[in-house]
């Protein structure tokens, strides 16, 4: 397993940058080869369950997440939303973080713990490389994204 947090301030209010990072079916929008879909119907919450397809047609497997916390932001404070991972292949945890900024601006902060099964220890520099690239790269891409 891996840690690694991504920071961001957007020109955003909170609720509105929460309402980008919480789309879930956006996030297969940068992520390669990734469709994002949600298993429970709207609106999202509690036990809310996320399930993301990595692959190219039947090769591929499913990062299943389920909404364990869901705190969004109100009356000028922070949210948090923790989605805990389920599946078979993928392990771990994300937190999203949403915290008011100066200026009317929003402070991101996205933690995650991966781990992939079956993958060894050596390559946990590059599982945290490259989920910090991919996971920074789709933040980045929803908050700019109305």
């Amino acid at each position: 397993m891996v840690t690694f947090r991504i920071e961001r301030t957007a020109p955003l209010p909170p609720v509105e940058a929460w309402r980008r990072l919480t789309r879930w079916r956006r996030h297969g929008d940068t992520v390669p080869l990734t469709r994002v879909d949600e298993v429970t119907p709207p609106p999202t919450g509690r036990g809310t369950v996320v399930v993301a397809r990595t692959g190219v047609g039947p090769f591929g497997f499913d990062d299943r997440m389920e909404v364990t916390v869901w705190e969004p932001p109100g009356d000028g404070g922070g949210g948090r939303c923790r989605l805990e991972k389920r599946g078979r292949v993928v392990r771990g945890w994300a937190e999203i973080e949403v915290r008011p900024g100066p200026g009317g601006r929003s402070r991101v902060v996205w933690t995650e713990e991966l781990g992939v099964r079956l993958l060894p220890r050596v390559a946990d520099g590059a599982l945290r490389a490259a989920g910090r690239h991919v996971f920074g790269r789709a933040v980045n891409h929803l908050l700019r994204t109305p």
